[in-house]
């Protein structure tokens, strides 16, 4: 028998379980097209992997020499070879362990150093000018002081490491200090906050996807030059073993040791992107950034 509160209720109920078919169907639309995007990606490495072995196969040279690459059946092969040796595991703990410890130096000493010559105008005139005298030699180029300079190869590799990171993630805290809006601060402080509270909780918290921005790319820049430092001065690495082996005409082992500096670099910058997105949802606009790099 149907009255006026169990319509209400049947009502009800089925008003929410319409809703939850709403809210459920943007969820399964950005999986499918996640999905989808992940089919293409994957299919274009497959695509490129499969023109390359038809190259190599075929010895082909169309202005490129492709009969004296190796093929990618060859760099498989020599890839589960070195996966089977103690010196392959060996070459990226001592890479990683190099990039970190000079990254992490940068890190902060570059977050410290642009939020310093950023807020402090004194400071700027007096550090500014021999960073930006500093900053436009390549790091590699560097590499014949890192040797004069320190007593052990290794120091001198983590330094060139160091500067690589160092300038990217100074000059990107340094810019998102500078566009912070002053309104923020001026909201802050007629409130009763202090520098150091300003500091801590507004300037800090404000330049975080520009301070990520710039340990992304320093990242990308680090491993470029502490790979280059290890071919120069090395003993261990990813990069002195790829060296190596071409110096012995290896060439299915340099490919093995270019694609583990490929997937070491895009694992180590793909972190420290999470991470910043991680840390930054509580921006405007964040979520709709991170869906839309999920999709």
């Amino acid at each position: 028998m149907s009255t006026p509160a169990l319509d209400a209720a049947d009502a009800l109920a089925a008003g929410a379980a319409a809703s939850e078919r709403v809210a459920a169907e943007p969820g399964r639309t950005r999986t499918a097209a996640g999905l989808r995007r992940w089919a293409v990606r994957l299919g274009s490495l497959a695509v490129v992997v499969a023109l390359w072995q038809w190259l190599t196969a075929a010895d082909a040279r169309v202005g490129l020499r492709f009969d004296r690459l190796p093929s990618p059946a060859e760099v498989a092969t020599e890839f589960g070879r070195q996966l089977g040796t103690r010196i392959y595991y060996l070459d990226l703990a001592q890479s990683m362990i190099r990039i970190l410890t000079g990254f992490a130096l940068a890190a902060v000493a570059g977050i410290a150093l642009g939020v310093l010559v950023a807020r402090s105008r004194w400071a700027g005139d007096v550090l500014l000018p021999p960073v930006e005298v500093v900053r436009p030699i390549p790091a590699i180029a560097l590499v014949p002081i890192a040797i004069l300079v320190f007593p052990t190869d290794e120091q001198g590799i983590v330094f060139i490491t160091f500067a690589a990171a160092f300038f990217p993630i100074m000059v990107s805290t340094r810019h998102a200090v500078r566009a912070l809006p002053t309104l923020w601060e001026d909201a802050v402080r007629t409130m009763g906050g202090g520098r150091a509270h300003v500091l801590w909780n507004v300037v800090l918290p404000g330049t975080l996807p520009g301070v990520f921005g710039g340990l992304s790319v320093g990242m990308g820049v680090a491993w470029i030059c502490v790979i280059s430092a290890e071919m120069i001065s090395g003993e261990f690495g990813v990069g002195y073993r790829t060296w190596h082996a071409y110096t012995v005409v290896d060439y299915p082992a340099v490919l093995v040791g270019m694609a583990s500096i490929g997937v070491l670099g895009w694992v180590a910058s793909a972190s420290i992107e999470l991470l910043g997105r991680r840390l930054t949802r509580w921006l405007p606009g964040v979520d709709e950034g991170v869906e839309g790099s999920a999709r």
